[in-house]
């Protein structure tokens, strides 16, 4: 995600790298570049255009700190007005309601935008991280495999869905599932919707409909950030039939540049709420403007990704693990349980985006969710015992582990090593005495460079 915008906007801030002083033709040719970037990230020329004019008059007006330089500077300027261009601030999602009612989540879009699998992510979301008792509703009753989806997530997350196969009124349905979320205590109602291939008066009308009918606490446009261009233009025919109160973003985590997500706020004046980052049920964040122009200019996302660690790593047994790398007793069932808690944490390539100065160091390497498969292999083709007891590995318990995997021997000696060598760290950063002890020994080193002589 971004990262060809990333790239060029960094090239455009070198033209200033050596300059002392901010000038209206250094920022001019920064600027160029600027757009450029935005043009190629499928951002509508005028409002590439205006963004640029503004950082050009607010650079222009600024007086460059001793502290900092005029390429800095400049970050800092584009940086909020990023922000800005994206909302400028985090708007929560509306679950307000009337007293004895549920809040009820209207969602709109086209077919193929993601907007049933979100409805189960955002039931996931408001379960876990709200505590809040969520009804799915089936009314797209045009297409029989959209209701059967939505009862397969539900299963899966053990969220109720509401549904009637013989029914071909969504209003009908959606104000009966209302009434049997109330009587049974159900507090917010998620519905929906049918989508289509394109835009048609049709689908326009039957969404209006429908709202008319629920009048919903929060109604959601879903699109597909892949869509580039062509999701603004579908943000704006919904917004000016049904007046929708906030966008979601799916398919972040795929092959997008970005426009939708720099354009969508600026063309229908409403605010991003969530974005989609993986297939997975829990991928799913709330939208911070600011955070998002950190990670387009390079800055990565620490506060999001320490949030994302928090709420998906089992603390227990983090505990646990501590305990036995103290004792050195960390074993491959340890390390394989440590593998599973980081996968849990979602797509690989969006955690490391989130790591400043990260996206560059692994710049053409290709990472992806695989990237664990063959240690996960390893592991799971050694026997129980030799998997707590790892210095009893020997070369022909190797052998029978490379064939059992499906790997050379040389990756299950790869990873033995480097098995042994993280566990000596781990055991060394457990010994207070041996690092201060180490520490005193680097001190002495003075040819090592920044250690004191």
């Amino acid at each position: 995600m971004f990262e060809n915008l990333t790239d060029k906007i960094e090239r455009a801030f070198k033209v200033l790298k050596g300059h002392g002083q901010i000038t209206e033709i250094n920022v001019a040719e920064t600027l160029k570049e600027v757009r450029k970037a935005f043009l190629d990230a499928d951002v509508n020329f005028k409002i590439a255009k205006q963004f640029t004019d503004s950082i050009k008059e607010k650079a222009l007006g600024q007086n460059v700190l001793t502290a900092i330089s005029p390429s800095q500077l400049m970050v800092k300027i584009t940086h909020d007005e990023l922000a800005e261009l994206m909302g400028g601030s985090n708007i929560e999602i509306n679950l307000k309601s009337s007293p004895g009612l549920p809040a009820v989540i209207l969602m709109s879009g086209l077919q193929g935008s993601g907007k049933t699998t979100f409805s189960g992510k955002l039931a996931l979301y408001l379960k876990d991280k709200k505590n809040k008792k969520p009804l799915l509703v089936a009314c797209d009753v045009y297409r029989p495999a959209a209701i059967n989806q939505l009862q397969t997530l539900g299963a899966q997350l053990d969220i109720p869905v509401f549904a009637d196969v013989d029914s071909k009124d969504p209003i009908s349905i959606s104000k009966r599932a209302i009434e049997f979320a109330r009587e049974n205590n159900y507090n917010v109602v998620i519905v929906d919707t049918a989508g289509r291939l394109a835009v048609d008066e049709q689908m326009m009308n039957e969404i209006a409909a429908v709202k008319n009918a629920i009048n919903p606490s929060e109604t959601l446009f879903v699109v597909d950030a892949m869509t580039g261009q062509d999701a603004v233009n579908t943000a704006k025919a919904f917004n000016d039939k049904i007046n929708f109160d906030g966008v979601v973003l799916t398919k972040l985590d795929g092959d997008t540049r970005g426009g939708a997500a720099l354009s969508i706020r600026y063309t229908v004046n409403k605010p991003i709420k969530f974005v989609g980052t993986g297939e997975k049920m829990e991928a799913l964040d709330v939208f911070y403007p600011e955070r998002m122009a950190d990670r387009i200019l390079g800055m990565g996302d620490v506060v999001s990704l320490v949030e994302r660690a928090r709420e998906r790593y089992d603390e227990e047994e983090a505990r646990k693990i501590q305990k036995k790398i103290a004792k050195n007793q960390f074993n491959y069932n340890d390390f394989l349980s440590q593998i599973n808690q980081i996968k849990k944490m979602g797509n690989i390539k969006d955690l490391v985006g989130m790591i400043p100065g990260a996206s560059k160091m692994t710049k053409g390497l290709d990472i992806d969710d695989d990237a664990f498969k063959s240690i996960e292999a390893i592991i799971q083709s050694m026997t129980p015992f030799e998997r707590e007891n790892p210095d009893d590995i020997n070369g022909s318990r190797r052998q029978r582990i490379a064939k059992g995997s499906g790997n050379d021997i040389t990756e299950v000696n790869k990873l033995v090593k480097q098995f042994d060598d993280m566990r000596k760290m781990m055991k060394m950063m457990g010994n207070k005495e041996q690092m201060a002890k180490m520490m005193k020994q680097m001190q002495g080193m003075g040819g090592m460079p920044g250690m004191p002589r």
